[in-house]
């Protein structure tokens, strides 16, 4: 009798790369939900679940898995899911933390390049008027070479951006508490507090995880240390920033630019200030937003799809998961774990 792995959300039938990995061993039913409401009575009997960005896990339909051995999430983000109530059910909450890497990271410097040299703002002020056609289409304008790229969060997506803004001959400072001592060194950038990097980067870069910590750790008083001509880049988790507030400092002339592909709230509502301002043709922000896609490529959906499949499969066949991020709350004695 084979298992049973519903996949939630985003995926429709036939899951092609999931049925590669997995189709000897499990039937792969794709529910198709973006409400939680709707999982119910479909996964109870579940022996694993793969859950991508478009649904919530909450403690109420994990408490009535009634077999379930992993939850996986098909992405890097695993705010979606309550890892607290799956570990105290014994089922490991795993992710997919490199399958984007280098897709988030040339992302990062696209919208980092775009606000830079102004692209965005010539096009939409230029588009009906051609004038002026010269310079002072997007004006004034800092060099990027020698500028001081600021990331927040240097794990494998922050150092993978650190690594290519040097590739522009960008400075490089970060803000992460979390590093090991030396890693700083060995890629060749300072650390500094988030204070302190705010204000001495003309470009910041947010990649850290969405966590009560990291919520909104770019907002107001962050925004206010910032260069009058700073560029605000993220490409992490929309509530790692406060949009409000990047709106409003846009909209004052306070920051000189902004490119965002995650926002609090996706889709986001037409009558967002942010979506506002992105939109005015008159006059035009400094300011791209993109629909969460930085994680996109066809191969790097692949790779996502398929690593997430082998996690089941090593975990259904009673081996230890490589990327578990609830061990912290897992109990120790629980049915469906190996070791």
């Amino acid at each position: 009798m084979k298992f049973k792995v519903p996949i939630t959300d985003y995926v429709g039938s036939p899951a092609l790369f999931e049925e590669k990995i997995l189709a000897d061993l499990a039937d792969l039913p794709c529910l198709e939900q973006v409400d939680e409401s709707g999982l119910a009575g479909r996964i109870e009997d579940a022996d694993a679940l793969i859950v991508f960005h478009t649904i919530r896990i909450s403690a109420s339909s994990i408490r009535r898995l009634r077999k379930c051995r992993a939850i996986v999430r098909c992405g890097v983000g695993y705010d979606n899911v309550d890892l607290a109530a799956a570990g105290a059910r014994g089922i490991y909450v795993c992710n997919v933390p490199d399958y984007g890497t280098d897709e988030v990271a040339d992302h990062a410097l696209a919208l980092m390049l775009a606000c830079a040299r102004g692209l965005a703002f010539t096009d939409r002020s230029l588009r009906k008027n051609l004038s002026p056609w010269n310079f002072l289409a997007a004006s004034p304008l800092q060099r990027l070479a020698g500028a001081t790229l600021g990331i927040i969060g240097l794990g494998r997506i922050g150092t993978a951006t650190a690594l290519r803004a040097k590739g522009f001959r960008m400075k490089v400072v970060a803000c992460d508490p979390y590093l090991p001592d030396g890693y700083d060194k060995a890629l060749g950038v300072t650390l500094l507090s988030l204070d302190e990097l705010m204000a001495a980067s003309d470009v910041v870069s947010v990649h850290t995880p969405l966590t009560p910590e990291t919520t909104r750790i770019v907002g107001a008083a962050q925004l206010a240390k910032m260069k009058p001509h700073g560029i605000l880049i993220n490409t992490a988790r929309g509530k790692c920033v406060d949009v409000r507030a990047v709106a409003e400092a846009l909209r004052e002339g306070r920051i000189g630019g902004a490119g965002l592909d995650v926002l609090p709230d996706e889709p986001p509502a037409k009558d967002d200030l942010i979506v506002r301002l992105w939109q005015q043709e008159s006059p035009p922000m400094n300011l791209i937003l993109t629909p969460h896609n930085a994680f996109y490529t066809e191969q790097s959906r692949e790779e996502m799809r398929t690593k997430a499949a082998l996690e089941v499969r090593r975990i259904l066949l009673g081996e230890k998961p490589r990327n578990p991020v609830n061990l912290e709350f897992l109990k120790p004695a629980s049915p469906g774990r190996s070791g």
